[in-house]
């Protein structure tokens, strides 16, 4: 059996994978993402393209 996972992001737009079977922590929303953990993390890499927060990105971090 193989392990899912699900891609997860927070309010500054910060991507991470979690367990599929597990309770989010809090602060963090699932995607519609999911999947084996090389298949999340392809995913974050294709839509996570600046790594910046959310804050500094709309400039609100200086």
């Amino acid at each position: 059996m193989r392990d899912l996972y699900r891609v997860v992001s927070n309010d500054e737009e910060q991507y991470s994978i979690w367990p599929h079977d597990r309770l989010l922590p809090p602060g963090w929303q699932a995607h519609e993402s999911s999947g084996t953990k090389e298949e999340c993390l392809r995913h974050i890499a294709e839509v996570w393209t600046d790594m910046r927060p959310l804050s500094l990105r709309a400039g609100h971090g200086r």
